[in-house]
């Protein structure tokens, strides 16, 4: 699960960790709080196929949330109140804040509600922000366990509003994707769990790729994924105009989009009179 699994972006790198749980005999089903706000928006076959799989909680019908709680409650009224009590205590200061803690409970009942319905025992989470709370309360509300994958390094900057101490010390595991991911996961772990705090790097299937040997000496560097400043393609810029007059052959290729494109092809005009690189348009990475 995670807040928008269909969305690009997430979609690359989970996916793949889906497909590759299910290579190995897994039955995984996935969920994704918001679903695609245009179906246009899924530009493969195997995203169309996920699509169409995926339990999208929002917009939830009223019957849907109402009725979830109900069962839920029902069933066990101990478990939803002491998750309710979690939700409180997890909270974010301030009014806005608790209108929002408010309905990540109100989907965590979904979510709930859905997992026992189709019988499964584990909710593995990505990212500890919103959907990291909706995963703890379900998980709370439902029973089952859950784990999360953590990225950074955003989370970090805000971990107290996040309650990443409350999530770490209540999930089975975390799964982080660099050594300094898991550095910072850390600190808001007890010690005696720094043992469920595992490594796990994004892979890619070397299968999908064709190797190519160059003869002479490259010259041409690529960078793939998404246009943000966040990634370091300003000193990815500065390090190649540095280098440019001593090898006036290099040439960097950018294939991506993202909210910075037009800020990083001022600052390539700046560097060289005209962008060096060029920008594609490409399926992009987190």
């Amino acid at each position: 699960m995670t807040g928008e699994y269909l969305r690009l972006s997430p979609f690359v790198f989970i996916h793949r960790e889906v497909s590759a749980l299910r290579q190995q005999g897994f039955h995984v089903e996935t969920f994704s709080i918001r679903g695609l706000a245009d179906p246009s928006e899924a530009v493969n076959a195997a995203q169309r196929a996920e699509s169409r799989t995926t339990f999208v909680v929002l917009p939830a019908p009223v019957g849907r949330l109402l009725g979830a709680h109900a069962r839920l409650l029902a069933g066990e009224p101990g478990r939803w109140w002491r998750a309710l009590r979690l939700a409180w205590a997890t909270r974010p200061p301030g009014l806005a804040a608790l209108f929002r803690q408010l309905a990540y409970f109100a989907e965590a009942g979904i979510v709930a509600d859905r997992m026992r319905e189709r019988q499964l025992v584990h909710l593995h989470n990505h990212f500890a922000s919103s959907s990291g709370t909706v995963a703890m309360l379900a998980a709370e509300l439902g029973g089952f366990t859950f784990s999360i994958s953590e990225h950074g390094p955003d989370i970090f900057f805000t971990p107290h509003w996040w309650r990443l101490d409350a999530k770490f010390s209540r999930a089975l595991f975390v799964a982080c994707i660099s050594h300094f991911c898991r550095s910072q996961v850390l600190i808001w772990t007890p010690a005696e769990r720094w043992n469920r705090v595992h490594i796990v790097h994004c892979g890619v299937d070397p299968s999908e790729f064709t190797p190519r040997t160059h003869c002479a000496r490259g010259y041409r560097l690529l960078f793939t994924g998404r246009l943000a400043a966040v990634k370091g393609l300003p000193i990815l810029l500065e390090a190649v105009a540095r280098l440019a007059p001593r090898h006036p052959a290099i040439e960097l290729v950018l294939a991506g989009d993202g909210p910075d494109r037009a800020a990083l092809e001022r600052q390539a005009t700046r560097s060289k009179g005209e962008p060096r690189g060029r920008s594609e348009t490409a399926p992009n990475v987190n």
